[in-house]
C-alpha cells in the first residue's frame, strides 16, 4: 500500500498543493494511482522527495533539481552548485563580520558608513539604490536620492531590523514563487513585485514603476546586487527583472 498525498504532506510538512505541483511538472510523479485516480506514493517516491527538499534548502531552482535527480552523472551539476553555495557562505561570513562592526559602532555611539550599510542590508542600501537609479533612469521629478537620505538619516537600529525583516519576507515569497514555477508575469508574482515597490516607497524614496523596472535591470547588470538577490535563490535576480517589468507594464497600462 502506498502513501496518499495527504499522508505525504503530513509526513514531510509540505502542502498538498505543492505535491500536486511537483506531479504536474514531472518532478515527483507518484508510483501508482487508485482506480479512482488518487495518488499513491511509494517509499522510493518519499526518498526522491527527501532529496528534492534537500536541494531546495540549498537554494536550487526546481528545474535544476529535476536535472540533478534524473541525470545518471550529476557530479558536474553538483560541483557547480557546490561552488555557488561556498560563495554564498563567503558572503554570509562577510555580512557576519559587518554585523560585528555594527555592534561595535553601536556600543561606541557611532554610525555605520554607507558601504557598511550596503554590506548589512544588501540590495536595500538606500544610497546605492537611489543614486544608481537616478543616474541610470533619472529622478523622474521625485527627488528620490535626497528623499532617501532624509528618511534614513533618522532610522534607529530597531527601525533597520524591522525594515530588513519586511524586505526578507517579500524576497523569500518571490523566491518561493520562482521555485514553485509561477510565471514572472502572473498575477501572484506581480502582486509580490508591487509589494516590493511599495516597500521601497514606504521606507526610502518614491519608487515609480519606471524606476522599479530599472532596479530589476540593475539587479542583473550589477554583480553586487545579483549576489545579494541570488542569495535568496539562484536565478532570482533574472526572475525579478521580469516580474518588475511585468508589474510596471501593468501599473502603467
Amino acid at each position: 500500500m502506498g502513501h496518499t498525498v495527504g499522508e505525504v504532506a503530513r509526513i514531510t510538512g509540505q502542502t498538498v498543493r505543492t505535491l500536486h505541483h511537483y506531479d504536474r511538472i514531472g518532478l515527483l510523479v507518484p508510483a501508482e494511482r487508485t482506480p479512482t485516480g488518487y495518488r499513491l506514493y511509494s517509499e522510493a517516491d518519499l526518498d526522491r522527495l527527501h532529496r528534492i527538499l534537500t536541494y531546495r534548502e540549498l537554494g536550487f531552482p526546481l528545474e535544476r533539481i529535476g536535472e540533478l535527480l534524473d541525470d545518471p552523472d550529476p557530479r558536474s551539476h553538483l560541483a557547480r552548485q557546490h561552488r555557488l553555495v561556498n560563495e554564498r557562505i563567503d558572503h554570509l561570513r562577510s555580512v557576519a563580520h559587518t554585523l560585528q562592526k555594527m555592534m561595535e559602532a553601536e556600543h561606541m555611539g557611532t554610525s555605520l558608513t554607507p558601504e557598511e550599510q550596503f554590506e548589512v542590508f544588501g540590495d536595500f542600501d538606500v544610497n546605492a539604490h537611489a543614486e544608481e537609479a537616478r543616474q541610470r533612469w533619472g529622478d523622474c521629478g521625485n527627488g528620490g536620492f535626497a528623499q532617501s537620505q532624509g528618511r534614513t538619516s533618522s532610522y534607529t537600529k530597531q527601525d533597520w531590523q524591522r525594515i530588513k525583516a519586511e524586505a526578507d519576507e517579500i524576497c523569500r515569497a518571490l523566491a518561493q514563487a520562482m521555485n514553485d514555477g509561477l510565471p514572472a508575469d502572473s498575477d501572484t508574482v506581480t502582486d509580490l513585485a508591487e509589494q516590493h515597490r511599495a516597500h521601497i516607497s514606504r521606507h526610502y524614496y518614491d519608487c515609480t514603476p519606471e524606476i522599479h523596472r530599472g532596479l530589476g535591470q540593475l539587479y542583473v547588470d550589477d554583480e553586487r546586487f545579483t549576489a545579494t538577490i541570488d542569495a535568496y535563490g539562484q536565478g532570482l535576480s533574472l526572475y525579478l527583472r521580469e516580474a518588475f517589468a511585468a508589474n510596471a507594464a501593468r501599473r502603467e497600462g
